[in-house]
């Protein structure tokens, strides 16, 4: 955690200087059953800054049952403006991922070789893709992962999943400032349809129905390295929605849980074991001092030192983010977590997952 802490400040801040739009963009939005999101993401893209001329939209509907074509078709017929190069496809399946298959399709049907792929419970800001394009101008980039963070509302649930957001992008951040990055997620994440191509895409990984996002940049680092860059520009940042209640957290994690042992970068997979044993240590001390087997003082030296390493780590996540605020939950949270923690861990060797109306085994 201390090397992703000093890595945080090595990834220097990304400004926008302004300059003239070149890069085309093919933005790929695989959804199921979204049509309480479609409307506000399609918002979002109506009030873009970049020229409707550079981007085209291809939305793959992954066989919904709800009004969400509906949804999108009614957007488009009432805006004043109406979106350019808006398109409709049904997901072909072919293998145990669904989204992956999604994906998938829509590069093969994308009409320019810059992919950004987002979730269609998103809202983008105004200069997302203007951020993208000046990254794309002023660096000697093949993929760029681009920051997330939840949409906030005053629950506790929320501010505990925001508090693990801003963790997991810190410490995203921090793997690429020391030159091993892991990490990314498929809200805001941007690479060369000739780089998917040439990366074979997701094969290997279809059996999987999760990891789109963390497959791909595990194979594109490993045969791109320092062509693959993080953007560290609060005017990319993206927001997605929170899950609304305990039960769906939890399917959201064990989900998330079902791709961890197929990693194959050794890096993610040490981090991985430090905290899971770091979560498994807290709860064990935590019962010792129940049973009187450990002295107090030692026990509370070592959660000091546990929260205070976690604790500066997620401070210089919040400050990026503005969501300092969030803080104000973190020490119930940072003891509720990693019970938590372990138990979605222990969950996942014996618990399929529902994700979108669908169960999935590990």
């Amino acid at each position: 955690m201390g090397f992703f802490v000093i890595g945080f400040d090595k990834v220097e801040s990304f400004p926008l200087n302004d300059l003239p739009a070149r890069t085309k963009f093919t933005v790929v939005i695989p959804f199921r059953n979204e049509a309480e999101n479609l409307e506000a993401l399609l918002l979002s893209f109506s009030n873009l800054n970049y020229p409707k001329t550079h981007y085209e939209i291809i939305l793959v509907n992954d066989d919904s049952t709800d009004t969400s074509i509906d949804v999108i078709e009614s957007f488009l017929k009432k805006q004043k403006s109406p979106l350019k190069n808006v398109s409709i496809i049904d997901n072909y399946r072919q293998s145990n991922s669904p989204k992956k298959d999604a994906i998938t399709l829509a590069i093969n049907n994308a009409n320019y070789d810059w992919i950004i792929t987002t979730d269609a419970d998103c809202i983008l800001p105004s200069y997302w893709l203007d951020s993208f394009d000046e990254k794309i101008q002023t660096s000697n980039t093949v993929a760029i992962v681009g920051p997330v963070n939840l949409i906030t509302t005053s629950s506790f649930l929320n501010r505990f999943q925001t508090l693990e957001i801003l963790a997991l992008q810190g410490v995203t951040l921090g793997s690429f400032g020391i030159k091993f990055p892991f990490m990314c997620n498929g809200a805001n994440f941007c690479y060369k349809k000739s780089v998917f191509k040439d990366c074979n895409g997701f094969e290997g990984n279809t059996n999987i129905a999760s990891g789109d996002d963390l497959f791909l940049l595990e194979k594109i680092h490993k045969q791109y390295k320092a062509r693959v860059h993080y953007l560290k520009s609060e005017k990319a940042i993206v927001h997605t929605k929170g899950e609304s209640n305990l039960n769906s957290l939890i399917q959201q994690r064990l989900r998330w849980a079902s791709k961890t042992s197929n990693y194959s970068n050794w890096y993610s997979k040490i981090t991985g074991l430090i905290v899971l044993l770091g979560n498994l240590s807290f709860n064990i001390i935590f019962v010792m001092l129940l049973l009187n087997a450990i002295n107090i003082r030692i026990a509370m030296a070592l959660l000091v030192i546990k929260i205070s390493i976690d604790f500066l780590l997620l401070f210089k996540s919040a400050r990026f983010f503005k969501q300092e605020h969030q803080l104000s939950a973190f020490i119930f949270s940072s003891l509720l977590y990693p019970i938590f923690n372990i138990y979605v861990a222990t969950l996942s060797f014996f618990k399929p997952y529902k994700w979108k109306g669908r169960i999935f085994k590990k």
